[in-house]
């Protein structure tokens, strides 16, 4: 079963709606510290609705402590608007983890060196810069369940 990774997370309705995706899949969401939000905020608890009790959400205080806590039997595979290979090429592994960077600001490069593949998700109109957080998530996420399913 793959996972998704959240690493520092700034906006609460992107996280609730990317946390009911996940409850939707029945796969684990990872919540990487520091939060641009607390996990109270009426924001993140309306975009998940009253889907909560489903949701397998774990919460690590930084990098060092999910990979400590949570190891990988796939590869962690980073997102990016900014990468030039694509994840349709990929094949996905039932133990892969989805990293996703902070909405503003994308996945450090630090981090990224990390990981064992960035790839990025393709779009027709170059004037758009992006895709909005939970909606990359919701794409990759059942991208890799097609193909492991």
């Amino acid at each position: 079963m793959p996972a998704v990774v959240l690493f520092e997370p700034e906006i609460p309705p992107n996280t609730g709606s990317v946390a009911r995706t996940c409850a939707a899949a029945t796969v684990p969401l990872h919540l990487i510290e520091p939060l641009g939000f607390q996990l109270t905020d009426r924001q993140l608890k309306r975009a998940g609705l009253d889907y909560w009790p489903q949701m397998d959400i774990r919460v690590h205080g930084n990098w060092q402590a999910f990979c400590g806590a949570v190891p990988c039997s796939g590869r962690r595979i980073g997102f990016s608007a900014r990468s030039s290979r694509c994840f349709w090429d990929e094949r996905f592994g039932p133990g892969d983890q989805l990293i996703f960077g902070p909405e503003t600001r994308g996945l450090p490069r630090g981090l990224q060196a990390q990981l064992d593949l960035m790839v990025g998700i393709p779009m027709a109109q170059p004037a758009v810069r992006s895709l909005n957080l939970s909606v990359a998530v919701g794409v990759a996420l059942f991208e890799a369940l097609r193909q492991t399913r």
